[in-house]
């Protein structure tokens, strides 16, 4: 059967809804998205019930089949998906055949497909009626159902790197001053300005790592009691720290070759090799111009991956990626992800030109 719940965030009732499910689970897997936001939401939920192992999805947009294999690999009696816009009905349907609960908590604003099955639940907000929709992080709605406050600090990250400053942020601030700075205003300026936004675009970067390095890093997050035992020199995170450190070279790089790209209105830029972090790329490009429409692809063979950032963004690529065929896309109101051919790009800049102008 499946659930939404339809109120203004979560209330007391399904929070309690939602931490019976936690509680119910002894060997949960949670599958969450490759971003800070999916990985932030995973850790506090995984901190609060100290048991359960995380699986980051790299597929785009979906949750797809191939990765319910997992739960039967890792014995698992429990299913939860964080921050993934989109479930297939395939995956859905694989988990159910294992007889596991499957319970969603998302924040997309996305159509999908309906799925009728036993024990599926949905938790999304934007899915709301009226004015009680919002589309605060699943970070935060984790940070929420968990109610730890010696976390606060990871949720924090999770919430800046997904563009929103939480009501916590002024608790934070006063906590650990040394990882805040002054005049905060907007969530991006705590993401590229302070600290604890240098620590939380780092787990970005660590996420890019290879499978078992990204494992490493969940196991050693797990394990810090505060921000300051993240880039602590220690033979637990050294991989991570290094890869940071290589990372951060090649991304800098990546930015000051985009920022040969702009335009009267738009940034458009495109690359390829190994490096596939086109949503970072957009979100800086965006913090640095703010009044542009910003296009990040990046080309994997045939298919490029596209992050755009601007006003209205998701209606003008709902408006014109019916015009690529096999074209999928979306996300919130400013800012969406999209996946087109890669033979398709010069007409669909072409196409993204003519609308913002």
């Amino acid at each position: 059967m499946l659930f939404i719940l339809n109120h203004k965030f979560f209330t007391e009732l399904q929070i309690a809804n939602i931490r019976e499910h936690l509680e119910k689970a002894q060997n949960p897997i949670f599958y969450f998205d490759n971003d800070a936001d999916g990985l932030c939401s995973f850790l506090l939920l995984r901190r609060f019930i100290n048991r359960g192992k995380g699986v980051a999805v790299k597929s785009f947009p979906d949750l797809n089949v191939k990765y319910a294999k997992k739960a039967q690999e890792l014995n698992a009696d429990y299913v939860f998906v964080l921050d993934k816009p989109i479930i297939s009905k395939e995956f859905a349907e694989e988990i159910n055949k294992m007889g596991l609960p499957l319970v969603w908590i998302d924040h997309h604003d996305i159509p999908y497909e309906e799925i009728k099955l036993e024990n599926f639940y949905v938790f999304n907000p934007t899915k709301n009626k009226g004015k009680d929709k919002s589309e605060e992080p699943v970070t935060f709605l984790s940070y929420n159902i968990a109610n730890r406050k010696e976390d606060m600090w990871i949720a924090i990250m999770g919430c800046i790197a997904d563009h929103f400053l939480p009501d916590f942020t002024q608790e934070f601030s006063s906590n650990y001053p040394d990882f805040w700075a002054k005049d905060i205003k907007a969530p991006f300026d705590a993401y590229y300005k302070t600290e604890i936004g240098r620590i939380a675009r780092s787990l970005g970067f660590g996420l890019k790592d290879s499978i078992s390095h990204v494992v490493q890093l969940q196991n050693f997050l797990l394990g810090c009691k505060s921000p300051s035992d993240v880039f602590s020199e220690s033979t637990l995170n050294h991989t991570f720290r290094k890869h940071y450190e290589d990372i951060r070279k090649k991304y800098y790089n990546l930015i000051e070759k985009a920022k040969t790209k702009v335009s009267d209105k738009l940034i458009f830029f495109d690359y390829a090799g190994d490096l596939s972090m086109s949503g970072d790329l957009a979100n800086e490009l965006s913090y640095l111009y703010p009044n542009k429409y910003i296009a990040v692809a990046y080309k994997k063979a045939a298919i490029s991956n596209i992050s755009l950032r601007g006003k209205n963004i998701k209606k003008i690529l709902d408006k014109i990626k019916k015009n690529f065929e096999d074209s999928t896309g979306g996300g919130h109101d400013d800012a969406v992800g999209a996946r087109i051919k890669t033979s398709d790009l010069e007409r669909f800049k072409k196409e993204l030109e003519e609308e913002i102008t």
